[in-house]
């Protein structure tokens, strides 16, 4: 029964079944890593500390990437689905799609979080439910900004941060400079977020990614934090939206232009071979 159950909900639109993965695959990703900052912050560093949030969102990425990359190449990611299309990896008819599904996969992780962790989260805030302060808990989902930090330092910020992101993915994605095999692919791209979360987290949590960052803001403003979630680092909440794109952008250009652009041509049979394996599968990417 289970079998005949199963093939019913099969779904044939490589399209649709894209989205989807890329839905899972961004739900897992701020499952473990908003996960893990419920559990450090409302037990107060005692069960975990910084590193565990570090450890959560790498893991978290690796296994998401692992859940969607077979079937839509585990963007996970807005900057990196847009970076993709730049490139001309991407078809740009699919990143309207992906941007909203991905961005529903990180709503939905988080409102898993919130009902998760909802009497931690009530009992370490007093009751309420505040965005700034000794017991603020809006954080837990989305970032903000240290208190010595500019608007135009959080900016840098995500810029330099998505840019080494990119960097590192795209390396990892070049057949030609890297042999990588497909199954460490996944957790050599947690380990640079990890990289990336140990070097660069402390200015503004280290977002890198829109979808990591709006959708689970937008599930605190209707959970009942408010629209302060908008307003709070003077209207910090678009810097983690345009920052990460316009990082995405420049890393993948750094490495067009200083790496992958001076490879030497190969020969015809195997720039058909690889043509034939890139039509067939789409890129590994994130975030």
């Amino acid at each position: 029964m289970m079998e005949k159950l199963l093939k019913k909900c099969h779904i044939g639109n490589q399209l649709v079944r894209e989205c989807l993965a890329e839905c899972l695959g961004t739900y897992i990703l701020i499952l473990f890593g908003c996960g893990s900052v419920a559990q450090v912050t409302t037990t107060r560093d005692t069960k975990g500390q910084y590193l565990s949030i570090n450890l959560g969102f790498a893991l978290g990425v690796t296994f998401g990437v692992f859940m969607s990359r077979g079937v839509s190449g585990a963007h996970l990611n807005p900057a990196v689905s847009l970076s993709l299309c730049v490139l001309g990896r991407h078809p740009w008819k699919k990143l309207p799609l992906y941007i909203f599904f991905q961005v529903l996969g990180s709503f939905l992780a988080a409102a898993t979080v919130g009902l998760q962790y909802y009497d931690a989260i009530q009992m370490f805030g007093g009751g309420r439910l505040t965005v700034t302060g000794p017991n603020a808990t809006a954080g837990i989902f989305a970032t903000y900004p240290a208190d010595y930090l500019s608007l135009w330092g959080g900016i840098v910020d995500q810029v330099v941060g998505t840019a080494a992101l990119l960097l590192c993915v795209l390396a990892l994605g070049d057949r030609r400079n890297t042999s990588v095999p497909d199954a460490l692919q996944p957790p050599l791209v947690g380990a640079a977020v990890l990289v990336i979360g140990i070097s660069m987290g402390s200015n503004s949590g280290y977002a890198l990614n829109p979808a990591r960052d709006f959708g689970p803001r937008l599930f605190t403003y209707i959970a009942g934090w408010g629209a302060d979630v908008f307003e709070a680092g003077g209207g910090w909440w678009w810097v983690p939206i345009v920052g990460p794109c316009v990082g995405g952008l420049v890393g993948s250009v750094i490495y067009e232009l200083m790496v992958e652009v001076h490879h030497p041509s190969p020969p015809a049979e195997l720039q058909a071979s690889c043509q034939e394996e890139a039509e067939g599968k789409v890129e590994l990417e994130l975030e």
